[in-house]
């Protein structure tokens, strides 16, 4: 199972992308456990300026858009 945190505010990107990457995983047949995190101290533990961000596993894989689906796709493989 991939542990997927989405870090930011809680504003509705944030909100969009969690739900886009449980999509997807549903899509794919991947079983994910995504997390959203709003704590500022866990976002400076991964080097993120701009929100939202997508950690896939501990490795920070995305920042400051809302990503295509298609980038979520290779994140699950």
């Amino acid at each position: 199972m991939k542990e997927i945190k989405v870090l930011g505010s809680g504003c509705s990107k944030c909100i969009k992308v969690a739900e886009l990457i449980q999509v997807v995983a549903n899509d794919c047949g991947v079983q994910v456990n995504v997390v959203k995190e709003s704590s500022p101290q866990v976002m400076l533990e991964y080097g993120v300026m701009k929100t939202p961000a997508v950690v896939v596993d501990n490795q920070l894989m995305h920042s400051g858009s809302v990503p295509d689906r298609k980038k979520v796709e290779q994140w699950l493989k």
